[in-house]
C-alpha cells in the first residue's frame, strides 16, 4: 500500500498540505467540499504536488516537515528547485511553525532540540501528533 503527501492550491492562492492512502479519493473529497475545514471554505482546490511513500509514518513525517516550511520553500520544492530549497533551509529566519513550536516548549519550561529525524523533541521524547485518519 502506498501513502501520499499532497499539496492543494486553494482559492485565494493559499496552500493546503495533507497525507492519505488514497490520493484520488481524497482529492475528489476536497474538491467537492466533503472534507470540512480549511479547504471546504476555499474552493475550488487544485492538486499541485504529490509525493508517494511506502509507509504512513514517512508520509506523515514529510507532511509535518512541509507544513513548517515557508511558502517560498514549498514553491521551490514543487518546482523541483532543490538548490533553492537547500538555500532556504539555511536561512537565518526560522519558519512560523518553528517559532510556535519553540514558544510552546518555552512556555512549558522545556528546552527545545531537534532529533535526528528533524522532529522537535523535549526531555528526550519525540513530540507526536495524533493521526485523525
Amino acid at each position: 500500500m502506498s501513502f501520499w503527501v499532497y499539496i492543494l492550491r486553494c482559492a485565494g492562492n493559499s496552500y493546503y498540505t495533507g497525507h492519505t492512502d488514497n490520493l484520488d479519493k481524497r482529492i475528489v473529497a476536497h474538491q467537492t467540499g466533503e472534507i470540512e475545514g480549511y479547504t471546504s471554505t476555499r474552493l475550488p482546490v487544485t492538486l499541485v504536488f504529490a509525493d508517494e511513500f511506502p509507509t504512513r509514518e514517512e508520509a506523515l513525517d514529510r507532511e509535518r516537515q512541509i507544513k513548517g516550511w515557508s511558502r517560498k520553500k514549498k514553491e521551490a520544492m514543487m518546482q523541483g528547485d532543490w538548490a533553492e530549497v537547500s538555500r532556504l533551509a539555511c536561512s537565518k529566519h526560522p519558519s512560523s511553525f518553528d517559532k510556535l513550536r519553540t514558544n510552546d516548549l518555552a512556555e512549558r519550561g522545556e528546552p527545545s532540540r531537534t532529533t535526528g529525524s528533524g522532529r522537535t523533541a523535549s526531555k528526550g521524547r519525540t513530540q507526536k501528533v495524533k493521526n485523525y485518519e
